[in-house]
């Protein structure tokens, strides 16, 4: 069975986010939360004294900002399911505290492949996140699987 869709999805955005403020609170709770210890990311006093001249947040809190409240609501379906099969993630520029943060996301690619249990097709989504400057942030290519 071949998966049938419209090309002219691929490269169209589906989502874009309102703006989230970053602040060094949440930055500093989510260092907290994943272990990470490093003063450039948890102390405002030496992150003034490192590379950034600033508190910055490690790059995985990059992946903490969403779609909404439903995980890509409009993402194309296909089939029978599916399930998250994965993420890259290309780490720009730094999130800072005060930064206002936006996400924009459209369909990077589909395509099928054959595997031992049978036909599957695969979404990839591209997310760019970006700051009230319009400097890229980062980008998500979130891939999700699902079968014909």
């Amino acid at each position: 069975m071949a998966l049938d869709f419209d090309p002219a999805i691929i490269g169209k955005i589906f989502e874009e986010t309102d703006p989230v403020a970053v602040s060094a609170q949440e930055i500093k709770d989510f260092c907290a939360a994943v272990g990470e210890t490093n003063p450039w990311y948890t102390d405002e006093e030496a992150a003034r004294k490192g590379p950034y001249g600033e508190l910055v947040a490690p790059p995985l809190f990059a992946l903490t900002f969403r779609n909404g409240r439903h995980f890509f609501q409009n993402i194309p379906r296909f089939g029978k399911g599916g399930f998250d099969a994965g993420r890259d993630v290309e780490f720009i520029n730094p999130v800072r505290a005060g930064d206002q943060i936006t996400l924009v996301s459209h369909v990077k690619e589909i395509y099928e492949k054959t595997g031992r249990s049978g036909a599957m097709y695969f979404v990839t989504v591209r997310s760019t996140v970006k700051n009230q400057k319009n400097e890229v942030v980062a980008h998500i290519d979130h891939r999700f699987m699902g079968r014909l």
